[in-house]
């Protein structure tokens, strides 16, 4: 999903205040600014007014570049002061006053959301929170937070309670490196002559290089990723390199009447005043429009820059903004800034997610109320630390103090991450393959025949819903892409092919439109953009943060691919319908990309827009176990009207078909939708449909796609091409016994009398007809099942009835099945030997013959390992045309999840003329093909040129599982099985 404004990341935007000021004293410490103390106030208010929402302040989030001004001034001037005086710089003792000063404070507020997240966040969210706490801990949230704003996959998600957090990482990362950088420098130029002017000038020089190179980073990241140019530490070092040149140029000597000065600081103020007003979330920033902040504070700052004698103009005193910051209440705002900043955030975030959104009134009294806890860390924990001789005495001591500052949060965060995460479960990938059949048609989500999901938790759990993507791999091409990859899947070699077009809203449908593909030997390519309108529409991409020329240039591409590439029989498109609510501006953007599809002479078929919940469904279902209804969402606000289906409801675009099932998955009658029905889990965030719930919907949407005219059903003769000699979809009650009408057992441990004992292959199981070793699952699988009885192995070994399966003279036969090998790996599968293979009609006739009669292995597995393979038996027994006993084989095709989910194996028996082959393919992609070109003419026909019967089995132990390392022994692990979804045999003629 898309929108039409950049998401606003100033809200969490604030900086550690620099070294803090001490209380007011009779003797104030050389070197002391007090206006700097109540410039922080006015930075600090600044932002808490934008967080709490305030109307007319929505460029408050420009007081983070006012504290990162402050911080590079205010450090730089610290280090060079003890440069010049001292030598050198003393590094442990600066780390360890930055530890004192900060981490402790940092350290409660984390602990304290850590503990009160257990209690207000929902565990979804919860173990989000834990992570954050961590990296928070750490000083490296940031990044944390660059990784989520820019991941469009992780966008919906709400606020984390300690995002503020990111600026105050980039301060200590940013301390981390220039102090060091300057000891170096100090080091370096301790023996000359005029250390100070050698000191300073170096500084000088290195601060405006790094400014420059920082300034140029954050234009450039500011018009390719946003976050990253807001988040990222390298595209803020230039704001603390504006306050370094300040602190090491020598502005007192500028020539110029005093009362510039008092103007160049009330201009200051005004300038931040008038961005923190004028700014809003639309506005590009950083990037050029963060020069007006930063130089503002400069301006603030040099306007109360002493002189040579140390003490501030007379003129600006009396007159000067300095006079106005360094009074008695804006002072005491700047001290407590930085422990109000740290409180003030997850105050209002955690409060929202106990209670729900919250009006700017309530958020400001929040707000306020916040400085009770601010107040109390300052006078109980800050003040006495910073204070602390028995602390400052030794830096070793404040560095101590600092670390167990990071681990005290750290520790929390495991213990209540770790608990979340068991209450949770494991969060591993959907097992698809006990999804229950989803009803064609009629109100129900699910088939009335099918295994109902009955009690327990959801499918897929909330964790799970988060990472139920299509597995359609990087086809969904991310928003700087401007082409998509060559995404086909499914039949790859069809001349047939159905496209899937559109943003991530088209997308989700991938999974069921590459099984209605495959069900036609078709391929499916897909051309998906993350966020991009597939209407002519001009956005703002959020990860982005501008507008997304990509988007164009990306449909553009698209469209013109498939101009000019071959003519695809369906095109299905599909897009959020919420880019626009111009119900004109809609349909005229649409025109723009239907005209070109149109002109392709395909069917056009639009996939109305699913619900959109606008809210984190995962992480409120796993709060709501019990009464996920209690997740609901409004009906009015999830769907739009949608001006394009009303168009061609009323017959105003009669080239294009609607199809929807909003029917189904928000059922009328009530003015909610659910976001969870009959046990499944619909969303995966906020606007997408887990990809069960797509694959559930897939009888449905077959449906629709076949009654539309779009899609030729099923299984019709000639209809695309293909024939269907053969179908098993294994549909039956769970136990009972395969279709007797096409499929017979293999008994025992051989064919009748005996030919070859052990089948020929030195496996070492006793095949049965038994229920525990053949049966159907009940949710439309056939299981072949390996067991083990008192150390005697029994397996299962079905035949199809028909041994005629053959192509037509000239024509192409397709045999394939849909399989998920045993899930078992390591030394529990050694000597599993699963197969999907064919042998020639003529060894029913004495079951003599082999390998002259020929075999076709489409598929074997053995040992549980991460890869498959195909191969052709011929010829003779040893050696040969067709090198056996080995054979012609494929040798290992990598798949790594084939043991976790159904692939399609098939073979393809090609008799063209003059060009005869048999080719292997894996999820529709060739990966071996043998040609009758490779043996002699007699060899071939023998091999080829006859009926074949199809088999299904699972041997145990053998000759090739051993010779691949993998005897079977005592902790080879029973009970694991094959499934298979589906076998089907088509048949083509001789393409003229």
């Amino acid at each position: 999903m898309s929108s039409t404004v950049v998401p606003d990341l100033r809200p969490e935007t604030y900086t550690i205040p620099g070294p803090s000021a001490p209380a007011p004293s009779k003797r104030t410490p050389k070197g002391f600014r007090p206006d700097i103390e109540g410039l922080r106030a006015v930075a600090v208010l600044a932002v808490l007014a934008f967080h709490a929402s305030v109307p007319g302040l929505a460029g408050g989030f420009v007081g983070v570049d006012v504290f990162f001004v402050i911080s590079g001034y205010l450090i730089t001037s610290l280090l060079v002061r003890e440069a010049i005086t001292t030598g050198r710089i003393r590094l442990g003792e600066f780390f360890s006053r930055r530890a004192r000063r900060l981490l402790p404070s940092a350290a409660l507020v984390l602990g304290t959301v850590a503990l009160a997240g257990a209690w207000l966040t929902v565990p979804l969210r919860r173990t989000d929170l834990e992570y954050d706490v961590l990296a928070a801990a750490l000083s490296v949230g940031n990044w944390r937070f660059v990784a989520q704003q820019t991941d469009y996959l992780a966008a919906g998600r709400e606020h984390s309670p300690l995002l503020h957090f990111w600026s105050l990482a980039v301060e200590e990362q940013f301390y981390l490196g220039w102090a060091p950088l300057l000891a170096a420098i100090v080091f370096f130029a301790a023996r000359a002559a005029r250390r100070g002017r050698a000191v300073r000038s170096t500084v000088a020089l290195l601060a405006g290089v790094v400014t420059v190179g920082s300034f140029g980073l954050s234009l450039y990241w500011t018009h390719s990723s946003v976050s990253l140019a807001y988040l990222g530490t390298p595209s803020r070092i230039w704001q603390f390199g504006i306050g370094a040149l300040l602190a090491l140029l020598p502005w007192h000597k500028l020539p110029g009447p005093r009362p510039l000065r008092v103007v160049c600081g009330w201009a200051g103020l005004l300038a931040i005043g008038w961005t923190a007003v004028a700014y809003d979330a639309t506005t590009p920033y950083p990037g050029y429009a963060a020069l007006v902040p930063t130089l503002a504070t400069a301006a603030v700052i040099l306007a109360g820059t002493p002189d040579r004698s140390g003490v501030t103009p007379v003129p600006a005193t009396r007159y000067g903004v300095d006079r106005l910051l360094s009074a008695r209440g804006p002072r005491a705002i700047g001290r407590l800034s930085y422990n109000l900043y740290l409180w003030h955030w997850p105050v209002l975030v955690l409060v929202e997610a106990r209670f729900g959104a919250l009006d700017w009134p309530v958020k400001v009294a929040l707000t306020a109320a916040a400085a009770l806890p601010a107040m109390a860390a300052l006078h109980w924990v800050e003040q006495p630390l910073r204070r602390s001789h028995i602390l400052s005495e030794l830096p070793r001591r404040g560095l101590s103090l600092g670390l167990a500052a990071m681990v005290v949060p750290v520790v929390l965060a495991l213990v209540v991450g770790t608990g979340t995460l068991r209450l949770l479960g494991p969060a591993a990938p959907v097992d698809t393959l006990g999804l229950p059949p989803g009803a064609a048609d009629g109100t129900s989500l699910l088939a009335k025949t099918g295994a109902a999901l009955k009690g327990g938790p959801v499918v897929p759990d909330a964790a799970q819903a988060r990472k139920d993507f299509p597995p359609d791999g990087e086809c969904e091409v991310a928003p700087t892409a401007v082409t998509s990859p060559a995404c086909l899947f499914g039949a790859t070699t069809s001349p047939d092919r159905i496209v899937l077009l559109g943003d991530s809203h088209a997308g989700q449908w991938f999974s069921p439109l590459l099984a209605i593909a495959a069900e036609r030997q078709w391929a499916l390519e897909e051309l998906v953009k993350q966020g991009c309108p597939l209407p002519e529409l001009t956005v703002i991409n959020p990860q982005l943060g501008r507008t997304y020329r990509e988007c164009d240039s990306w449909r553009a591409a698209a469209l013109t691919r498939l101009q000019q590439g071959p003519k695809p029989r369906l095109i299905v498109v599909s897009s959020l319908n919420r880019y626009t609510d111009d119900r004109q501006l809609l349909l005229a953007a649409w025109e723009k990309t239907l005209k070109p599809l149109r002109a392709l002479g395909v069917p056009i078929v639009y996939l109305q827009d699913t619900p959109v919940p606008g809210m984190d469904i995962p992480a409120c279902v796993s709060g709501h176990t019990e009464d996920p209804a209690a997740c609901a969402f409004g009906r009015d606000q999830a769907q739009w009207p949608d001006p394009l289906a009303q168009a061609i409801a009323a017959g105003r675009l009669p080239d294009l078909r609607s199809v929807e099932v909003n029917s189904v998955i928000c059922p009328g009658g009530d003015r909610s939708c659910p976001a969870v029905l009959e046990r499944i889990l619909l969303y995966r965030d906020d606007a997408h449909l887990t990809n069960v719930a797509a694959i559930v919907l897939t009888a449905r949407l077959e449906r629709l796609l076949t009654e539309s005219g779009a899609l030729p059903a099923r299984g019709t003769p000639g209809a695309d091409g293909w024939t269907q000699l053969l179908r098993d979809d294994f549909e039956g009650p769970a136990g009972s016994r395969p279709s007797a009408a096409n499929w017979q057992y293999d008994l025992g441990t051989c064919y009748p009398g005996c030919p070859a004992p052990q089948w020929g292959t030195g496996e070492i199981e006793t095949m049965t007809d038994s229920a525990a070793n053949v049966r159907l699952d009940g949710q439309g699988a056939l299981e072949i099942v390996p067991t083990r009885e008192n150390g005697r192995w029994s397996s299962g070994r079905i035949e199809s009835r028909r041994s005629d399966l053959t192509p037509p003279p000239g024509g192409v036969m397709r045999i394939e099945a849909s399989i998920a090998l045993p899930d078992v790996t390591g030394p529990a599968a050694a000597g599993y030997w699963p197969a999907f293979w064919t042998l020639g009609a003529g060894l029913r006739d004495g079951y003599t013959g082999w390998p002259a009669i020929g075999e076709l292995d489409v598929m074997e597995h053995v040992n549980g390992r991460d890869s498959v393979f195909g191969t052709m038996h011929c010829g003779t027994l040893d050696g040969g045309p067709c090198q056996e006993p080995k054979g012609l084989g494929s040798g290992d095709k990598p798949c790594t999840d084939c043991r976790k989910s159904f692939h399609t194996y098939a073979v393809e028996v090609d008799f063209t003329a003059g060009a005869e082959q048999v080719r292997w393919y894996l999820d529709g992609r060739e990966y071996h093909r043998v040609t009758a070109a490779q043996m002699d003419p007699a060899t071939w026909d023998k091999a080829v040129h006859h009926g074949l019967f199809l088999i299904l089995n699972v041997a145990v132990g053998g000759n090739l599982p051993t010779a691949l390392g993998g005897a079977v022994t005592p902790a080879t692990e029973p009970g694991h099985p094959m499934r298979v979804q589906y076998v089907a045999v088509s048949t083509k003629g001789a393409t003229r």
